[in-house]
């Protein structure tokens, strides 16, 4: 059955990712539908990043310390916040701070690391593709 949800996934991303790599797709909230990034404008990459439990915002910032969450490893990568249509910004947990749906602020929706200013990630599981 394993075997069977690879294939599955496989096939999934492939209507997701263009022959370049980038998003096909429209990136919206789960929640609200917001848009998160227009067609084209981010790169599939797999990275193991832990992500807290989604939650509205102001429970967000409690989680430090917390173990509840998911490890996830298929991301749509950004190199520039200006790229984003509607993200927002947790304040700062360690030296990360997570992406939000800025119209309803649910999330975490990604991952961001203080220590390189250029690398965005939003969690394919945690947004829809349309």
């Amino acid at each position: 059955m394993e075997n069977n949800q690879e294939s599955k996934e496989s096939t999934d991303r492939s209507d997701l990712v263009s022959e370049d790599g980038k998003n096909i797709k429209t990136v919206v909230c789960q929640r609200c539908g917001s848009k998160v990034l227009c067609p084209g404008m981010a790169v599939f990459a797999e990275k193991e990043l832990f992500l807290p439990s989604m939650r509205k915002k102001s429970g967000l910032s409690t989680t430090e310390g917390s173990a509840d969450g998911d490890t996830l490893t298929a991301h749509w990568f950004v190199d520039d916040m200006y790229t984003f249509e509607n993200v927002g910004f947790t304040k700062d947990v360690g030296r990360i701070k997570y992406l939000i749906c800025a119209d309803c602020e649910i999330g975490p929706i990604g991952w961001h690391s203080l220590d390189d200013k250029k690398s965005f990630y939003v969690a394919l599981e945690r947004v829809n593709n349309v």
